[in-house]
């Protein structure tokens, strides 16, 4: 998290220098990437489907801190 003071900082040298400036979301940026290899996760907690307690879920897209997420396209 930045601190307010960082921002205005930044802002006023953005303004000073005439920058462009772009935000960029980094802690969701492989969140929603395809993933190419078939994982599977036990169902989370509290979205258990009834009368089926022990089945899992295939994943489809990338959960953010799966190891994967951020490999996209590279072999292990």
């Amino acid at each position: 998290m930045a601190l307010y003071s960082s921002i205005r900082t930044i802002l006023a040298l953005t303004e000073q220098m005439r920058w462009k400036i772009h935000q960029v979301d980094v802690k969701t940026a492989f969140l929603n990437d395809l993933i190419e290899k078939e994982i599977y996760i036990k169902q989370p907690e509290g979205f258990e489907t009834h009368n089926r307690e022990m089945h899992v879920c295939r994943l489809k897209r990338a959960l953010y801190g799966l190891k994967q997420a951020h490999k996209h396209g590279l072999s292990q």
